[in-house]
């Protein structure tokens, strides 16, 4: 299937060889000149804008955008709609927000154009294992889709959830629970490392792989950081979020569904970015002054 596609970062780039190695035919555009001279190397034929790539397609044309969630999924499509047909495709693979997924696929019906929105898990380990698809929309369009698809992920690894907005309401739910999971990992590995005994958590994370009830992808790569560096010394404690736990709890607040473990995960993240934080200068100073507990003084 010939297709174009827009974005060639860490997952794009490597979704573009899965699709080449399965014989698609890929016409792509990114702004990073680097990033498109690997697309060339792997045999896509690249452009020098959104346009010219829209020319090099042919009749029912899809394009992929793996692009930041947000104002450039917009700007894409801004730039992709004037050079469409009736029931052109337009497929948006990244993080987007589902209620900005059904404004956009409303936008593109107006035009004629199909737009599925496509929630894509796998990270970059997608090129080997394959990518976990979830999405929503047109199903005529998206049943032409399937041999994409099909190619990108594992066997039975992609599932038509139903009309717009499904698709990235899906994956915004799978990565709420990644919060949980992560956290869950992160805390028990945190007290066996505090433990009395001398533990190796590099071999504790291999073990439970087999047969344990806990055993996961995640775990997998548990074992992987704690055996290139066993007191993860290399990595600060510093850790981002994307968006899509944010959204996670807004829609359990919305459903009016406690979301206990997915919500506490969120704000050890926000707490993670705090060098010294106000709240926790709080809770010592409290002890301090109902029971006489010791406080560290700050060094300033």
């Amino acid at each position: 299937m010939k297709l174009g596609f827009i974005g060639l970062g860490k997952m794009g780039l490597n979704m573009v060889h899965r699709l080449l190695l399965d014989k698609h035919q890929l016409v792509v555009f990114d702004r990073s000149k680097e990033q498109m001279k690997e697309a060339e190397k792997l045999g896509a034929l690249i452009t020098n804008s959104v346009t010219d790539l829209v020319t090099k397609l042919e009749v029912c044309k899809v394009i992929w955008l793996m692009v930041p969630s947000g104002k450039p999924v917009d700007e894409s499509i801004e730039a992709l709609l004037p050079h469409l047909k009736k029931d052109d495709i337009i497929i948006d693979g990244g993080n987007s927000h589902y209620k900005d997924s059904l404004i956009r696929a409303k936008h593109c019906k107006e035009k004629g154009i199909h737009y599925i929105d496509c929630g894509t898990s796998g990270g970059v380990w997608g090129l080997k294992e394959g990518y976990c698809l979830m999405y929503g929309g047109n199903k005529n369009a998206t049943d032409y889709c399937e041999p994409i698809f099909k190619t990108l992920a594992p066997q039975n690894g992609y599932l038509y959830c139903g009309e717009s907005g499904a698709g990235h309401f899906v994956k915004m739910i799978h990565n709420g629970i990644e919060y949980g999971i992560m956290q869950a990992y992160a805390e028990g590995f945190e007290i066996l490392d505090k433990s009395p005994m001398n533990l190796d958590l590099s071999a504790i994370s291999k073990v439970w792989q087999y047969g344990s009830v806990i055993r996961s992808w995640l775990l997998e790569l548990s074992h992987l950081a704690l055996s290139n560096d066993p007191e993860l010394e290399k990595i600060k404690g510093y850790v981002q979020d994307s968006g899509e736990g944010r959204w996670t709890v807004q829609a359990a607040i919305d459903l009016d569904v406690p979301a206990h473990i997915i919500t506490a995960s969120l704000y050890n993240r926000f707490q993670s970015r705090e060098k010294d934080s106000f709240a926790m200068k709080m809770l010592a100073a409290l002890r301090n002054e109902f029971g006489g507990h010791a406080v560290k003084k700050s060094d300033s």
